[in-house]
């Protein structure tokens, strides 16, 4: 190459610096060099999942933000399993039941011959008083530990077996005769952790579909098996139920003081039910429960869906599983508007036969028509587990989950949970409670444990608490036209959230006021932008 050329060429690299070294400074309209423009704005979210971040290590800072934190519904929460002990206590005080000091299970107080006095205990099968609890501290201490979690060390006791072996324990008190105040304090507690739905798991008439389904056999023709239990007056059985019901609610509300000038945050929470099938009985009366449950979800708009509850891995749960499926199966099919969520997965490895961990999930989506999953805990022993994954977020089956749960009863915690693996491969999920009594936990800690344990952002929480409204069973249409991204339906988009439904423009205020799902999702993204508001300018102390 010539030195001239050697020359030119200099001259052309050096020209753009040279250019921009004696070209005024660019700038905007109102002449602000590039330099002070300011940086794009950052979002609240980000914002608060920087400050999430600064008191990770901070517990009392982290559980204060948590508790105030908006979270939504709870999706899986069995009402008899909510309650503490220590209310079970003093309604079996007031009802005069006895203890045995040994089981610590409830029996019934002996009538005195006169009928005047007090009823009295059977001494010689180790019965006391309930009642003396409140005055023997060791006898209060021992039935909470009995009947919860509490104190509990794994021994030669499993934490599954000492979980699920309260539940008889408290039963005869944990019935239809307490649900108003079982549901006032549940409701109470959900609004004191800013969560504004529930949707409990009951069953008002499982004792009655279960007698009346008692020795009727099974054949395994279940049409017919539906109409004799028709025939048999189920539909009273479920009229009854609902009376009962409609009983407890009205103490509920009066217990919070609904309507009053010192009414409880509870009477705020909108209560939706999910009728319980018990699993473990006979084929005949879990098959009259399911069609009390049906009925009951077809009848009577506060019943929302139906679920098989008692333990996963006892003899007939394992056994009749793909049967108890094919019974789904077929009810939906009688009851298509009807919804479903089903317990599965809720197994962990050496609590069955590996084969057992192989194929509840798929079945109850594939053929119990599952919309929802409850526990999931063993989806990585399925076959094909991330096939299913993949199956799961293409149908967009929520999985409820329940870290506390999952931890005492299951032992799966931590990288065990298989709750990252959901949020892989994109399978919508929420948190839920459980058992918040049995378990003496609530709503705030489940999403402590999803932050100190499972490492989620604010936007993952954020996520959580609106799937658990977008993938509740409510009735109406979906604030959002896409779940995945949150994007707006086109009659609310560019309205402020931190606007009251009643002030929003009139095509929006007609699509809310057409869909209860919507407006549910309108009150949480209105929380949540006042929430994101008081805390996007916090800086945690140093």
């Amino acid at each position: 190459m010539s030195s001239r050329a050697s020359l030119a060429c200099v001259l052309l690299c050096l020209a753009p610096a040279l250019w921009a070294q004696s070209a005024p400074p660019r700038g905007n309209r109102r002449g602000v060099t590039a330099h002070q423009i300011p940086p794009p704005a950052v979002s609240s979210e980000v914002r608060i999942d920087d400050y999430l971040r600064s008191i990770r290590e901070q517990p009392s800072l982290l559980l204060d933000f948590l508790r105030q934190l908006p979270k939504g519904g709870d999706l899986h929460n069995h009402l008899s399993g909510a309650v503490y002990a220590e209310s079970y206590i003093n309604y079996a005080a007031h009802d005069n039941l006895c203890i045995d000091r040994h089981t610590f299970e409830l029996r019934a107080s002996i009538a005195s011959a006169d009928g005047k006095t007090a009823p009295t205990c059977d001494a010689g099968k180790n019965q006391v008083p309930v009642r003396r609890a409140f005055s023997d501290p060791d006898l209060y201490r021992e039935v909470i530990n009995a009947w919860s979690m509490r104190s509990f060390v794994p021994g030669a006791e499993s934490g599954h077996d000492h979980a699920f072996a309260a539940f008889p324990k408290f039963d005869p008190v944990a019935n239809l005769d307490h649900y108003g105040e079982m549901l006032a304090e549940v409701v109470s507690r959900a609004a004191q952790q800013q969560v504004q739905y529930l949707e409990l798991t009951i069953g008002p008439a499982d004792a009655e579909a279960a007698r009346l389904g008692n020795g009727m056999g099974w054949s395994g023709e279940m049409a017919a098996s539906r109409q004799k239990l028709l025939d048999k007056n189920i539909a009273k059985v479920v009229a009854d139920a609902r009376i009962g019901l409609d009983q407890a609610e009205a103490k509920m509300r009066s217990l919070l003081g609904c309507g009053t000038l010192n009414e409880d945050p509870g009477c705020h929470v909108t209560v939706r039910y999910i009728d319980e099938v018990l699993r473990g009985l006979p084929r005949d009366q879990v098959f009259a429960e399911m069609v009390a449950g049906f009925e009951m979800a077809n009848a009577d708009p506060r019943f929302v869906a139906v679920n098989p509850v008692m333990p996963e891995d006892w003899y007939v749960p394992m056994h009749d599983f793909s049967l108890h499926m094919q019974m789904f199966d077929y009810l939906h099919r009688v009851y298509p508007k009807v919804r479903l969520t089903l317990h599965a997965g809720e197994l962990a490895p050496g609590l069955v036969p590996p084969e057992g961990l192989r194929y509840h999930i798929r079945e109850s989506i594939e053929v119990g028509r599952a919309e929802r999953i409850g526990h999931g805990g063993d989806v990585m022993h399925e076959r094909d587990p991330i096939a299913l994954l993949q199956e799961m977020a293409k149908k967009r089956v929520l999985v409820e989950i329940c870290l506390t749960s999952n931890d005492l009863i299951l032992g799966i915690r931590g990288a065990q949970h298989p709750l990252a693996m959901y949020l892989k491969y994109g399978v919508p999920v929420a948190l839920a409670t459980d058992d918040e009594g049995v378990l003496r936990s609530d709503m705030t800690h489940e999403y402590l444990r999803a932050v100190q344990e499972q490492n989620l952002r604010y936007s993952d929480l954020k996520r959580m608490a609106r799937n658990s409204l977008d993938y509740s069973f409510l009735p109406g249409a979906s604030l959002w036209s896409d779940a995945a991204s949150f994007r707006r339906a086109a009659e609310c988009a560019g309205e402020d959230s931190a606007t009251s439904a009643d002030r929003v423009s009139n095509r929006c205020r007609a699509f809310l006021n057409g869909s209860e799902r919507a407006q549910a999702e309108w009150r949480l993204e209105g929380s949540l932008a006042r929430f994101e508001s008081r805390f996007a300018q916090t800086r945690a102390p140093q």
